[in-house]
């Protein structure tokens, strides 16, 4: 579970303006943190089947907001790619 400063810190990285709190990116980049750490907490705890469906529904949602970005504006797109390390 991210914390709040943890929450913060990302929103500060990735907003697009001052007060931007709801962009896709920085969903996305939200999304991105807590799937990593719920990808740890399923190496320790293989067996935990509801933590596992959680994750799908993360890693499904993280695929429709770059969809969006994607269909809406190509250069967003790529540069939050890029900065989050993701596909390409």
């Amino acid at each position: 579970m991210l914390t709040k400063q943890k929450k913060t810190k990302i929103i500060k990285e990735t907003a697009v303006h001052a007060t931007d709190t709801g962009s896709p990116e920085v969903q996305v980049a939200l999304l991105c943190k807590q799937i990593d750490e719920l990808t740890s907490h399923l190496r320790k705890h293989t067996k935990d089947k509801h933590s596992r469906r959680g994750l799908l529904q993360m890693v499904a949602d993280r695929r429709t907001h770059l969809k969006y970005l994607e269909g809406s504006d190509k250069k967003r797109y790529n540069a939050l790619i890029k900065k989050l390390g993701l596909k390409k």
